[in-house]
């Protein structure tokens, strides 16, 4: 699953191959579900739950299980009569219709905003980092994690040319993100080629070979090999702004792949030939991806601007990977990622099944902890001066006009009579949330005991709407939708450094946090 695109987020919802298995560090093996995936821990960290894995059910005592006929049993029918007295109730209510009659002219969700929430959640902070660039805008696209990310680093180049706007190519490292996923996954097919293709995982990867989104580790796998160049260098291209017709021929192209090597291997075909076929398969992406983007520089380039004071800088024969080391210089190996996942253990490190982008890269890497520690380690980041990327699942409780995330936003209450009652862990577990969005912390406003009461943000949808862009979050949003923070180790706590030479337990593929921002 990719990020949220500036255009398409929902304002208000809430043979020989077979005896032969690949070895690959960084395409972990999963463990069967009859066998424990997360090791044991403290009791007040439960572990995971899967859909395919004991829940504890007790059939002997529930008829919906027991019952030979299950939802075809006469009793599992809605009668008329129980359509009739649902009505009736309704309409007794005056309130309902007053509301049906408003929410049939109006999108209902302006009818329940909450207006003190509108207020009190304003766009002012008393800790902010020294300087903010112009939001950037994604478009319709799900890169919000190569935003997010280039959002951090070009202000180390604002900085130290003093510049007025600038941006690094998102389209250079969405090019080569995109390409070295098709290998990925292709290699991925040829790993799980003896399995069934009804296999849980196989589906999995087939159903999304690639996306636009991605992980913090996967976006240092880029960076140590591709470097990255201005936007100046690489600009945008129909197709990098908007994504979807590329996705769907790609996607397309990959799955007829996936096929071909599946059937080789039936026939008993060798790894080798299998990896021929696969590089005769890399070269139709790369023609789709050439030709739909605009081939990436492979000379080197001048880079040459004047800044805020009109002075020249000219800067030549630099390579990307000479680029990001000589003019951003943002210490990206030297970073943690940390998580907030309920359902497992604190303070163990996690990744997830087949989740990457550069065979033989960096593996995805999440030390897990519980959501305030999150929340002091971004305000001390902040407090140095320093934006913090995160990771959050932006599509709850969100007002784009006002640029404002509160779980409070909605009065549904109100309307419906209804209220949510799940935990974050229950909402990971049943599907309900996930981490969908990258965006940046610059501020947070802290109260007379340095508690956070909101947090500023930086997202890439342009900048209309918020502040010119910028959202503000209430500190309760934060709690349940937050799930990664990125922070750079020298301010990170032994104990957090400790965990990352912890063996590492595998998420199955499926798992939610294997969602891509």
């Amino acid at each position: 699953m990719g990020c949220v695109s500036s255009k398409h987020i929902n304002l208000t919802d809430n043979a020989s191959i077979s005896r032969k298995r690949l070895s690959k560090p960084n395409l972990p093996s999963y463990k069967s579900s009859s066998s424990s995936i997360i090791s044991s821990g403290n009791n007040n960290n439960p572990p995971a739950y899967y859909s395919d894995m004991k829940l504890g059910l007790n059939t002997k005592s529930n008829p919906i299980l027991t019952e030979p006929e299950g939802i075809n049993h006469r009793k599992a029918v809605l009668r008329d009569d129980k359509v009739r007295a649902l009505s009736e109730g309704f309409n007794a209510d005056p309130k309902n219709l007053m509301v049906q009659n408003a929410a049939h002219s109006l999108d209902f969700s302006k009818l329940i905003t909450n207006r003190d929430v509108l207020v009190d959640d304003n766009h002012v902070f008393n800790t902010k980092i020294p300087s903010e660039a112009v939001v950037t805008n994604q478009k319709s696209s799900g890169r919000c994690w190569i935003f997010a990310a280039l959002n951090v680093f070009r202000l180390e180049v604002i900085k130290k040319y003093n510049l007025d706007e600038f941006e690094l190519s998102q389209g250079y490292l969405f090019f080569w993100d995109k390409f070295e996923k098709s290998n990925w996954f292709l290699e991925c097919m040829i790993d799980l080629c003896d399995r069934d293709v009804n296999d849980r995982v196989v589906q999995h990867l087939l159903k999304e070979p690639i996306s636009d989104g991605g992980q913090w580790d996967m976006l240092i796998n880029l960076i140590e090999r591709y470097g990255v160049v201005p936007k100046s260098i690489y600009p945008e291209s129909f197709s990098s702004s908007n994504s979807g017709k590329l996705n769907q021929l790609v996607l397309s192209k990959l799955r007829d792949h996936a096929v071909a090597l599946r059937r080789m291997a039936a026939q008993g075909h060798s790894l080798e030939e299998l990896r021929q076929k696969k590089d005769r398969a890399l070269k139709e992406i790369y023609t789709i991806m050439a030709i739909t983007l605009g081939e990436p520089p492979k000379k080197p380039f001048t880079w040459a601007f004047r800044n805020k004071d009109k002075k020249f800088y000219e800067f030549k024969d630099l390579t990307p990977q000479a680029y990001f080391k000589e003019h951003v210089g943002y210490p990206v190996k030297d970073t943690v990622s940390i998580i907030n996942d309920p359902r497992n253990r604190y303070f163990s490190l996690y990744t997830v099944q087949y989740l990457g982008n550069i065979a033989g890269g960096r593996p995805i890497r999440y030390v897990n902890a519980p959501i305030e520690d999150l929340k002091e380690l971004a305000i001390k980041k902040l407090q140095q001066g320093n934006p913090v990327w995160f990771g959050a699942d932006v599509g709850k409780y969100l007002h784009r006009d006002a640029g404002i995330l509160d779980p409070k936003l909605f009065q549904y209450d109100l309307a419906f009579n209804i209220s949510f009652n799940m935990t974050k862990a229950e909402r990971l577990i049943h599907g309900e949330s996930l981490m969908t969005h990258a965006m940046v912390f610059t501020g947070v406003h802290l109260d007379e005991d340095g508690k956070p009461v909101r947090w500023r943000v930086e997202n890439s949808w342009g900048n209309v709407g918020g502040d010119k862009g910028y959202l503000t979050m209430s500190d309760a949003w934060f709690t349940e939708f937050v799930y990664q923070v990125v922070l750079e180790k020298d301010i990170v706590p032994q104990k957090f450094l400790d965990v990352l030479q912890q063996e590492v337990h595998v998420l199955p593929a499926f798992d939610p946090m294997g969602a891509l921002a």
